[in-house]
């Protein structure tokens, strides 16, 4: 079966660290040849709670888009994010771009609208991918990083997973929080 290259977009805002350790640990189980982008803190976007930290995966997958968003929603309901008595959002795994799709596919909307909205996503797809293009709007992610003017709070952070350090401390020096 052939692999579709897919890029995912992982938030959290509640035991940040140990969801963020679970999901990830679950993607590599999913997808090949994974990679992650470094892990930024930003303040809560339309939603009131603690600050997020969020990341960007890419990996290939044999999945179809529907049954790799099925296994997603199962990983987010064993971290929490379904539970009747949550607080926060324990885990959230959306499904950014899956291959050049671009459309609405079984009420997916691809490429996720959120890459060109929200800056804790366009900012780690840009160092993740910087080459990559949208595949709407046809620009390379760092170049549309580079030209956006989205107003929104974030900071990289140091952030380890299976012994390796995903933020580079180099990018945690040349951006320090700017807290409100």
């Amino acid at each position: 079966m052939s692999l579709t290259p897919v890029m995912l977009g992982l938030g959290s805002n509640v035991q940040r660290i140990e969801r963020l350790h679970a999901g990830l640990d679950a993607l590599a189980e999913l997808l090949q040849d994974m990679r992650c982008s470094p892990v930024f803190e930003s303040l809560a976007v339309g939603y009131k709670g603690d600050n997020f930290y969020n990341l960007v995966v890419a990996g290939y997958t044999d999945l179809p888009l529907t049954e790799l968003d099925r296994r997603l929603k199962f990983i987010e309901a064993d971290n929490g994010r379904y539970a009747p008595d949550r607080k926060g959002l324990p885990l959230d795994i959306d499904v950014l771009l899956y291959g050049e799709l671009v459309g609405n596919f079984h009420g997916l909307l691809l490429p996720r609208a959120e890459i060109l909205k929200n800056a804790f996503v366009l900012w780690p797809l840009a160092l993740l991918a910087p080459t990559v293009k949208h595949p709407a709007a046809g620009e390379a992610f760092a170049d549309l990083w580079a030209q956006s003017s989205i107003d929104q709070q974030l900071w990289p952070v140091p952030f380890q997973w299976r012994g390796s350090e995903l933020t580079p401390a180099d990018l945690i020096r040349n951006h320090p929080p700017q807290r409100a």
